[in-house]
């Protein structure tokens, strides 16, 4: 578990695929958030495959959540698990959530295409029916909000300007 040094009630939630993003943009962003004393949670000490109940509990506290979509998203289950809890509360107008589409287009989360849905049909084939539903509803929903694109290098340039102050 991560958090800023205050105790405060954790604000934001960021939900991403941990291999691609972790020592890159989430790093610069929880650099950020650490500067500006914005509290955050990311999972960075749960184990793989232990049970998403402390997750979900993060996912309650938190006021938003930060959806980092990836080519490689998808092969996550956890991932997914996290954004069907993530859709659930912010249906309930109980959590804002920002989608960012990191180098990967809104098109191919929303509608599974491309590598991004290449890799969520190879999990889906070992899913059960309602657990894919549930994710691809929350996909949909959540990459139609009104979010981020990074990926070309002008986009980048003003992103890193901004995180850093």
């Amino acid at each position: 578990m991560k958090r800023s040094s205050s105790n405060r009630k954790i604000q934001v939630f960021i939900n991403f695929r941990g291999e691609e993003l972790r020592c890159s943009f989430v790093s610069h962003l929880v650099d950020a958030f650490k500067r500006h004393g914005i509290n955050f949670f990311i999972d960075k000490d749960e184990q793989k495959g232990k049970d998403l109940k402390h997750l979900f509990a993060r996912i309650k506290q938190s006021r938003m959540a930060l959806t980092i979509f990836s080519k490689r998203y998808a092969e996550s289950s956890w991932c997914l698990d996290e954004l069907a809890r993530i859709k659930k509360r912010a249906d309930k107008c109980k959590l804002r959530v920002v989608p960012i589409f990191f180098k990967v287009k809104a098109e191919s989360v929303r509608y599974q295409k491309a590598e991004f849905g290449r890799n969520f049909w190879r999990l889906a084939k070992t899913s059960s029916g309602e657990q894919i539903k549930k994710w691809k509803e929350a996909l949909e929903s959540v990459s139609d909000k009104v979010g981020l694109t990074l990926g070309d290098k002008r986009t980048n340039k003003w992103v890193q300007m901004y995180i850093n102050g």
